[in-house]
């Protein structure tokens, strides 16, 4: 007992001010927000925009909840850009494959690539957990790996046809009494499903154990390889579910898009208040740390920003949330 009490002291003892700086956190987006809003009340504060937000940002929130669970046990998962492309093909083929339209074919298709992201991730947590390939090299295999099988599926061409309407327009561009987007409310049950698993479940606790102290975690009986496949089969899920997502609102795969898509997600995260070196995570803090730089973008487009500016605003504040974690620490 007092071995497993050692394994999550860290995470415990962190908890008085990981809510706390949550509460900085939700501020500092709010003001963000505000700011932009007082430049140009008219555009930022409508509703269409407000939406765009929201929508924009769905699909990164639900592959960076599944990162949360990563770097939670502080492991990184750079592959999940080219396994949503993958599985994003893949539901695509499926879909057609049953027909292309009604529920069937959507609900064949959102299982497809909820299996295959979830593949990926099982086979990145074997080589990580069982054959000990730091996360950082397996992960990397599997983004190679994942895009150039995707490529050779389409030939490196988009699939633009066959894509049920049922999941497009009652889904993709769905609207729950007129206001927010369908998708969103997926985002918001996975993040809703993921916050109750990490901070009220066992497994949250060996998650949290895994990052905090692996060693002490072992020596209570737990089986740290096993929690270890489960955190990257999650991450690969989510993947897998961002590509419905993704796919419900563009009505289209799209094999160019999602290059950096594991960089955001861990910065999100790290923005949220999860640590890079494990033991003390924040799904809610995930949220808002997909949410500052999606009203970051969002408004700098308003105002008439570059976007190179964007990218060097976005990694100064990655830089301080890694600098503020580590001072923390």
């Amino acid at each position: 007992m007092e071995l497993l009490l050692r394994a999550f002291d860290r995470s415990q003892a962190a908890g008085g001010s990981r809510s706390f700086r949550g509460w900085w956190l939700i501020a500092c987006l709010v003001l963000l927000f505000a700011v932009f809003a007082l430049w140009n009340p008219t555009a930022v504060l409508s509703s269409y925009n407000v939406q765009n937000i929201i929508g924009d940002a769905s699909t990164l929130l639900i592959v960076a909840v599944g990162m949360t669970f990563v770097v939670a046990t502080a492991g990184i998962d750079l592959s999940v850009g080219s396994v949503l492309i993958f599985s994003q093909i893949a539901a695509a083929q499926a879909m057609i494959y049953a027909g292309g339209d009604g529920w069937t074919a959507t609900i064949v298709g959102a299982v497809v690539s909820v299996v295959c992201g979830a593949f990926w991730g099982l086979m990145n947590g074997i080589m990580i957990s069982r054959f000990k390939i730091p996360a950082l090299i397996a992960t990397l295999g599997t983004l190679g790996m994942a895009g150039g099988i995707a490529l050779l599926m389409t030939n490196g061409i988009n699939i633009r046809s066959g894509i049920p309407d049922q999941l497009t327009l009652t889904i993709g561009a769905g609207r729950v009494f007129g206001l927010f987007p369908i998708v969103s409310l997926v985002s918001l049950t996975v993040v809703i499903i993921a916050a109750f698993m990490l901070s009220k479940t066992r497994f949250g606790l060996h998650v949290m154990g895994v990052g905090s102290n692996a060693t002490a975690l072992a020596r209570t009986g737990i089986d740290v390889a096993s929690v270890q496949t489960k955190v990257y089969v999650i991450s690969g899920a989510c993947a897998g579910l961002g590509a419905v997502v993704d796919l419900a609102r563009f009505s289209t795969t799209t094999i160019g898009a999602y290059s950096t898509l594991s960089l955001e997600a861990i910065a999100a995260v790290v923005i949220g208040g999860t640590s890079l070196f494990g033991g003390i995570a924040s799904i809610i803090g995930a949220v808002i740390g997909v949410f500052i730089p999606a009203v970051l973008r969002n408004g700098f487009v308003i105002v008439g920003v570059p976007s190179f500016w964007q990218q060097i605003a976005v990694g100064a504040i990655l830089v301080v949330a890694v600098y503020l974690d580590q001072k923390r620490r």
